[in-house]
């Protein structure tokens, strides 16, 4: 067979991806050990499907597939023989192949939802069994299962609010998962800030952010029951996702107690399922560039108007460029000693290629499954490569993920699950990262000196390369020296070992079941530098009539010409989690369903490179949590959840929260009156709900403010210390408190109601819409009304604030068959999130009222009303007076708030919308025709808004560096096009123009916050769009092939905004290293 035939090889692919990682090597071989454990067991149980020892005489093999009414297989459907235990599962495809007697009867297939299908058994026609159509039960329709805390539940019967999705939808063009997010999702509010590999996780929250303190505000994410961090979901491969779940109210999250606040998204990942081993591969390749670049001025524009910048503020100031070094570039000569640098086109490339790959193998039997997958991916950037450097200075990330999940049933009622998962990130770039390359190319003049000068006479036989820099100090910023001289790496491994038994205790009684689980994960982390000292050059002299040139050496003794070594960080840390729960489920006289569960929970984990007692102890956690369900007839359901949890952060008499919720439900379509009406044609499911409850949030605030009951003291503190003697020659040091002990301080808790509806259309549309409100209390904050005279070192901390939210959001599906070459469906999904401050400690701002945060949004921008530019002097004088400095015609004029004659801080005010959108839509649509299919997605956002910095953007000015990213380095800020093209000037006095008047220094009054600088964040993208080919089964079967497809897609393909300087979606971060535009090309094919 072929699978056998090359199995042995696929192993060894196997093994040596694993040894790449040598020092994980105890780990992997246990890996690898589970995956052949995996691989091997099948087989045999297989061929105890197969031949059971009650089989005599001729047996007939029959095999095909199973679809649903939309032609999409069905995962998991039973195939059996009625009453025999001969049978076999549907596999991913929906795939299936069994051997019967010969004097079988009939053939069942089956799955929840849909209709019991029954086809007679004959010998001589065994065609019928090739495709297999089953039809959803309009009496159980709607009895598909939907992943919830700590379950599975059926869908008419889930109160709480969650969201689904199927994992292929989330699939984009990137290897990070999170970045498909945004506009598929109801209730997610998503967006991405940058496009750089290993830095392009995209910000997501669960309705909004309703919380204003330092802690959390994330949601909870599991996968497989685990917590884990964005990053391990980003990289994720969605083809090993089995179920994509957002739970979002308090019915939903309760039983994840203090962890469940801002929501909980959770994830399954896929297992094996019966049947012969299938082999899958994916392979990709993609093209990525700047979905949209900040375009700079050419070097002779970034002269003349710094020119022009100097004598617009001072008529009598020198001139930094002679006309005649302007009329040397024009004509285009020596580039060595008039120098005109495009320091992006120097630094970067217009595209890059990507790579991504992944394997999975599964099968089983009756008695052992099995899921074992492999992927890897390589993201590149766009930095070029110098040429002088032996090593790579581009980025580059490698991700290597392994799974293997086996599920084998030790008996007929007992289950046992091994899940065994790492995930190894690889990654080398420039020291200072990809961002500030980017920015960096913004920072630095274009026409001081060349990126690299050529020898002259006298550095004919000099082996280093010559860097260009000015002055006598080499202290001037030169981008392409500091990405060339040297690189950053790290090494960054997840392992999960994971081990679940279920024990069906129905032998007791009916419906009842126990669950045991635990996790162990292990994470470890490395960095180091590798780099050299660039020898800098400065032109010496030029002779313009001989076209030659000296250079002076600037740093001959401080250079190097090899690669130093610099350590970085090392961290190791290890969680271990365990569960246990019992849960009942049965229905009484066919009415009557009655479930519940109860769940206990303990987590501990350790970090090993904590600097202080506190944060270094191990973090542990215990939980109860329970549910209980009633069901009346299918029509009437009930539900109530608790969380009862224990926190470390707080002192015993607040150390343990209760956290309730309730909900109820009406399927008003399963009424008689409705079910036998002309309506239940047109409305084929109606479903009203409503829920109410609380949740906790003990992670209030940073690590470093672990344990509020306890004070943080530094008993030897030389800072604070004092001399003493007669000659004060005696030092002693002082004591420092940076926290105040506070017994009181305890849960925030958040108060959550949701109200909704489900409803279904004609059969083929699906409507889900709900209303959320949300009353966030005993929020975290400093206190503001402590004078400074009491003499605290360190603020005062109370559970004084308080927050409320509301929104809306809202879902739609469509799906239609026209006949069997053509199907459609459109989805499209809506979310409102708005949060305001109702409670929070701050000066009087009785006199100023519009100065207070009571009422105005969480994330909400603050600053100036700017009117317009300053027409000329009389208008200065005539206007109320800027307390920020010197100002001028063409600068800045602000609206007096408080009407004083003075504009300052009294005249700030809420300024446009808050920073974190409160509108995230997207819709899209699939269409599919006999072989081929085509897809594509809209992603928008709206009610957002952003400051340009205009301190970042100043053009000529020594660049603004709160973060001394320039090492102190002196510099240029580049001149935007947008401010070339559109600034005001003697000659254009446009009051409303994009610039005020020029400048070669930052004038403070134009670098207020202010409406001036306040962007509208609003935008729509196409997210993404896809066209694939199946081939035909006459062809793929000839080559051994399940099936074989093709595909094409594009991700960011274009953008829709008022906004036209940077790309919208990254917000404030516009200078950073871009978002990308991806175009891919995919292979999907299974053995």
């Amino acid at each position: 067979m072929l699978i056998e035939k090359h199995k042995n090889e696929l192993l060894t692919l196997l093994i040596s991806m694993m040894n790449e990682k040598q020092n994980c090597g105890r780990i992997l071989r246990l890996l690898i050990l589970f995956c052949l454990y995996g691989i091997c067991l099948p087989p045999l149980h297989a061929k105890q499907d197969i031949a059971s020892p009650q089989q005599t005489g001729k047996t007939y093999t029959i095999k095909g597939v199973v679809l649903d009414f939309n032609n999409e297989p069905i995962i998991g459907a039973s195939v059996f023989i009625p009453g025999t235990s001969i049978g076999v599962a549907t596999d991913l495809d929906g795939n299936y192949v069994l051997k019967v007697p010969a004097n079988t009867k009939n053939i069942e297939f089956s799955y929840i939802g849909y209709e019991k299908k029954v086809v007679p058994f004959n010998p001589k026609d065994l065609n019928v069994f090739r495709v297999v159509t089953m039809k959803e039960d309009s009496g159980i329709a709607l009895e598909d299962v939907t992943i919830v805390a700590f379950a599975k539940q059926k869908k008419e019967s889930v109160l709480g609010s969650v969201s689904t999705i199927k994992p292929a939808e989330l699939k984009t063009t990137s290897s990070n998962l999170t970045t498909g997010f945004a506009g598929k999702l109801a209730g997610v509010v998503a967006y991405q800030r940058s496009g750089e590999p290993g830095e392009d996780n995209a910000e997501f929250f669960i309705r909004g952010v309703t919380t204003f303190g330092t802690g959390k505000a994330d949601p909870l994410i599991l996968i497989d029951n685990i917590e884990l961090t964005s990053s391990d979901l980003a990289r994720l491969n969605t083809d090993d996702i089995a179920s994509f779940s957002i739970l979002k109210d308090a019915t939903a999250t309760a039983l994840y107690g203090a962890r469940g606040a801002n929501g909980v998204i959770l994830v399954t990942t896929k297992e094996g399922t019966e049947g012969k081993m299938k082999l899958s591969f994916r392979v990709e390749s993609s093209f990525s560039a700047p979905s949209k670049e900040v375009e700079i001025a050419d070097p002779l524009t970034f002269m003349k108007l710094h020119n022009e910048a100097v004598r617009t503020r001072n008529p009598d100031g020198a001139l930094p460029y002679l006309e005649s070094a302007i009329a040397a570039r024009e004509k285009g000569l020596n580039p060595m000693a008039y120098p005109m640098v495009d320091w992006k086109d120097m630094l970067f490339k217009d595209f890059t290629t990507n790579y991504r790959g992944n394997m999975s193998l599964s099968g089983g039997g009756r008695v052992a499954r099995y899921y074992v997958a492999l992927s890897y991916s390589r993201d590149n950037g766009i930095l070029k490569q110098v040429p002088s450097n032996l090593f790579d200075n581009n980025i580059k990330l490698d991700k290597y993920t392994v799974r293997s999940n086996v599920n084998i049933n030790l008996t007929k009622t007992t289950e046992l699950g091994v899940r065994v998962s790492g995930t190894f990130d690889s990654y080398q770039g420039p020291i200072q990262g990809g961002s500030q390359v980017y920015s960096q190319a913004i920072k630095a003049s274009p026409v001081l000196f060349p990126a690299m000068y050529a020898p002259d006479a006298a550095n004919q036989y000099t082996n280093h390369p010559m860097f260009g820099n000015y002055g006598t100090s080499a202290n001037y910023l030169n981008p392409y020296a500091e990405m060339a001289r040297g690189y950053k790496e790290y090494e960054n491994t997840v392992i999960l070992a994971q081990l679940e038994l279920k024990q069906d205790f129905s032998f007791i009684t009916e419906g009842l079941k126990g669950r045991l689980l635990g996790n162990v994960t292990r994470t470890s982390y490395y960095d180091l530098q590798r780099s050299y000292t660039p020898f800098y050059y400065a032109l010496d002299s030029y002779d313009k009539k001989k076209d030659e040139y000296t250079l002076s050496a600037l740093n001959p003794d401080l250079g190097t010409d090899y690669l130093g070594y610099s350590p970085g960080s090392k961290k190791v840390g290890s969680s271990l989690y365990l569960e246990a729960s019992l849960s009942y489920d049965r229905t009484f006289v066919e009415k009557h369903n009655v479930s519940g569960m109860l769940v206990y929970t303990v987590r501990e984990g350790k970090s090993g490179n904590e600097n202080t007692l506190q944060k270094s102890l191990p973090t542990r956690n215990l939980g109860l949590a329970g549910r209980f369900t009633y069901g009346f007839s299918d029509r009437y359901f009930a539900e109530f959840n608790f969380g009862y949890n224990g926190s470390e952060r707080f002192d015993k008499s607040h150390r343990w929260g209760f956290f309730p919720s309730g909900g109820l439900g009406w399927v008003v379509s399963n009424e008689k009156f409705w079910a036998d009406k002309p309506i239940s044609k047109v409305v084929n499911m109606l479903k009203l709900k409503g829920a109410y409850g609380l949740v906790g949030n003990d992670n209030i605030s940073n690590n470093d403010n672990r344990f509020f009951y306890l004070s943080e003291v530094n008993m030897n503190n030389s800072g604070r210390g004092m001399n003493f003697g007669t000659n004060f020659d005696e030092g002693y040091n002082g004591i420092s408190i940076s926290r105040y002990a506070n017994p009181k301080i305890g849960w925030e808790i958040s108060h959550k109601m949701n109200v909704g509806f489900e409803l279904k259309l004609f059969n083929d549309l699906e409507i889900q819409a709900e209303y959320f409100k949300e009353r966030r209390t005993n929020i975290l904050q400093e206190r503001a009304d402590i004078p400074s005279l009491m003499g605290f070192q360190a603020p005062i901390r109370a559970n004084i604030g308080e927050a409320k939210g509301q929104g809306v959001d809202i879902s739609l599906d469509y799906s239609h068959i026209f006949n069997k070459n053509l199907w459609t469906t459109i989805r499209g999904n809506f979310t409102y999130a708005s949060s305001e401050f109702s409670e929070y400690e701050e000066p009087d701002y009785s006199a100023t009222p519009w100065r207070s945060k009571i009422g105005s949004k969480l994330s909400q921008t603050y600053g100036y009303i700017a009117e317009r530019l300053f027409v000329d002097d009389e208008d200065v004088a005539n206007s109320p007076k800027q307390q920020f400095g010197e100002y001028t015609a063409g600068d800045i004029k602000y609206k007096d708030i408080n009407r004083d004659g003075i504009i300052d801080e009294q005249d700030i005010v809420p300024i446009g919308y808050p920073t974190t959108p409160e509108i995230i839509y997207g819709f899209g649509f699939s269409v599919g025709y006999k072989a081929f299919d085509f897809n594509c997605f809209f992603q928008g956002s709206a009610r957002s808004s952003f400051f340009i910095s205009p301190l970042r953007i100043t053009p000529f000015a020594q660049p603004y560096d709160p973060d001394n990213e320039l090492g102190g380095k002196q510099a240029n800020n580049a001149l935007l096009q947008v401010i070339a093209d559109n600034h005001w000037s003697e000659s254009n006095q446009n009051m409303y123009a994009f610039w005020p008047r020029l400048s070669d220094t930052a004038i403070s009054n134009n670098n207020q916050s202010s409406t001036w600088w306040l962007r509208d964040g609003t935008f729509l993208r196409m997210k993404s769009a896809e066209i694939g080919y199946t081939l035909p089964k006459r062809l793929t079967s000839k080559a051994k092939l399940e099936n074989l497809r093709i595909y094409v897609s594009g991700t960011n393909l274009f953008n829709i905004s008022k906004f036209k300087i940077w790309d919208t979606e990254m917000g404030n971060n516009g200078l950073g290293y871009p978002v990308q535009r991806v175009f891919n090309v995919g292979i999907q094919l299974s053995l």
